[in-house]
C-alpha cells in the first residue's frame, strides 16, 4: 500500500500570496522591534526641561483673596474667577455683629487674585457694639431695605410672601422659598429676627 498525501487543490497558488504576506508582517515587526530597543532618547535642553516641568504643575485654581475685619473667620479663601466680595465674605462665615454694615465694601465688586477685603468693625469698642435687628415678619420696606443681601425688589417679595402666607416661621426661608442666595443669606441672617 502506497501512501499518498492529497493537498486541496491550486493550494500551489495559495502559498505564493500567503507567504510574502508573512514575510512582510514579519519584515514590519521586526524593524519595529529593531527601532524601538535601540533608540536611545537623547536628554532635554534646560529650556525644554523648565517648560516640561512647568507643563506639568497646574496652575492654582481660581484667586487667593485675604479678608480680614469683622467677619466670623478672618483668613485666606480660595474663590473661582468671576466670584464677587459678597461671596469671599460669605465663605469667611459672614459678618460678625460687630460688622459697620455703613462702611462696607463695595458687595457687588469683583474679586481680584491678590485682594485684601476689610470689613470695618463698628465704631467704639467691640463689646459695646450694638445691631439692631430686623424682625422679618413685621419690618417694613425701608427697614428691609437696608438690611445687606436685599434689594427693594427682594423686599417687597418678602412683605408680600407675609401678606400671602402668614410669614415666615425660619429665617433660612429666604433661601429655600424666596430663592435668596445662600452667599447673601449668610450675611443677611445676622441682621434678621422672627
Amino acid at each position: 500500500m502506497h501512501g499518498h498525501i492529497t493537498f486541496i487543490p491550486g493550494w500551489k497558488q495559495l502559498l505564493a500570496l500567503v507567504i510574502p504576506v508573512l514575510l512582510g508582517i514579519g519584515a514590519v515587526a521586526g524593524a519595529y522591534a529593531f527601532t524601538s530597543s535601540t533608540a536611545k532618547p537623547t536628554p532635554p535642553t534646560p529650556d525644554v526641561a523648565a517648560a516640561a516641568a512647568d507643563a506639568n504643575v497646574p496652575a492654582p485654581a481660581g484667586l487667593l483673596v485675604h479678608v480680614v475685619g469683622a467677619v466670623e473667620h478672618p483668613g485666606l479663601y480660595r474663590m473661582s474667577r468671576g466670584d464677587r466680595v459678597y461671596d469671599a465674605i460669605a465663605a469667611a462665615g459672614g459678618l460678625s455683629v460687630e460688622a459697620d454694615i455703613t462702611r462696607l465694601p463695595n458687595l457687588a465688586g469683583r474679586l481680584k487674585d491678590g485682594e485684601q477685603i476689610k470689613v470695618p468693625f463698628a465704631r467704639g469698642t467691640a463689646g459695646t457694639t450694638v445691631i439692631s435687628r430686623v424682625n422679618l415678619n413685621s419690618a417694613t420696606l425701608d427697614e428691609l431695605e437696608v438690611v445687606p443681601g436685599f434689594t427693594s425688589a427682594f423686599a417687597q417679595e418678602v412683605i408680600d410672601y407675609r401678606a400671602n402666607f402668614g410669614g415666615f416661621q425660619n429665617t433660612r426661608e429666604l433661601v429655600e422659598i424666596l430663592g435668596m442666595s445662600e452667599a447673601d443669606f449668610v450675611i443677611a441672617r445676622r441682621y434678621l429676627s422672627l
